[in-house]
């Protein structure tokens, strides 16, 4: 169950302004509620590590051995499986063949968590019924996007992608987010130098940018977008009130994904931006795995 709670602020601080308003999201879930994992990893700290990422999102369940691993499988079935390759005792591979021979485990989903990145070890894995395959290491947004998928299959919005919105305009970054937030977690801000700032902390799936800002302008930060190599293929979105040949034709050199010329079309924003992330997300996908390839 998601909550979403509307507060007026009139701190001009961080990445507030005043009169703007500020989105937090609260997530409740209750504990029976929650989808169980089995992690399985030889090395402690690996499942420490790992349980402390998920432990918020869904109940999980450490193994360090295959034996532990049947232990659990004994007891319930969960709902999904993240199984290290290689083990001093055991191999990820028999492990699956294992799970995938006994009929009431079969249909269990099992994803490859690893450091072999290897062509022939993704093929293997596949061959044997692997949901999917993780290499190490991994952000969080990309494994939660992957066991949400393999939970979800046909439920597009099981995870929110993130967007950021980047405005000089409180009433812009209103609008936006209250036309997107129900697909997907919007954050807003309003002082485009402190991009870098915010980007220490989230990682977005689509940048909407206005052209035209005092200090950076939306021009001015794609540069600085592209500098990180996890944004170099993720969408950017334009927003301006200058729709001149000489703006489109600066965006499109800048590698822009589209353009909206305000005042804001609220279908039009919210079938461009539905299809940049789903393409953005799908294009992820597959140049994970084309890595291996």
């Amino acid at each position: 169950m998601i909550v979403f709670i509307w507060l007026e602020t009139d701190l001009n601080c961080g990445f507030l302004m005043p009169q703007t308003c500020i989105m937090l999201e609260v997530q409740f879930v209750m504990n029976n509620e929650k989808r169980t994992i089995i992690l399985v990893d030889d090395v402690m700290f690996h499942l420490l590590s790992l349980k402390e990422r998920l432990k918020d999102r869904y109940t999980v369940y450490p193994a360090q051995s295959s034996e532990e691993l049947f232990k659990l499988l004994h007891d319930f079935r969960p709902d999904l499986i993240l199984l290290d390759v290689n083990m001093p005792k055991d191999d990820g591979f028999e492990i699956l063949e294992a799970i995938k021979e006994d009929p009431f485990k079969a249909e269990i989903p099992v994803v490859f968590l690893t450091s072999q990145k290897d062509r022939e070890s993704l093929l293997k894995a596949m061959a044997l019924g692997a949901a999917d395959y993780l290499v190490k290491p991994i952000s969080d947004a990309e494994l939660i996007e992957c066991i949400e998928y393999q939970l979800n299959p046909n439920d597009a919005d099981s995870v929110k992608p993130v967007i950021l919105t980047v405005d000089d305009s409180p009433a812009i970054l209103k609008s936006v987010n209250a036309l997107l937030r129900d697909k997907y977690i919007v954050y807003s801000l309003p002082d485009s130098s402190k991009i870098k700032d915010l980007l220490a902390m989230i990682t977005p799936d689509l940048f909407i940018l206005d052209c035209n800002m005092p200090g950076l302008s939306g021009f001015d930060l794609v540069p600085i977008i592209r500098g990180y190599t996890e944004y170099t293929d993720t969408p950017i979105i334009f927003l301006t009130g200058d729709g001149t040949r000489d703006n489109l034709i600066l965006a499109a050199q800048l590698g822009a994904s589209d353009f909206l010329v305000k005042p804001i079309d609220e279908h039009l924003l919210r079938e461009k931006t539905a299809n940049q992330v789903k393409d953005f997300i799908i294009r992820r996908r597959i140049n994970r795995i084309s890595k291996l390839l």
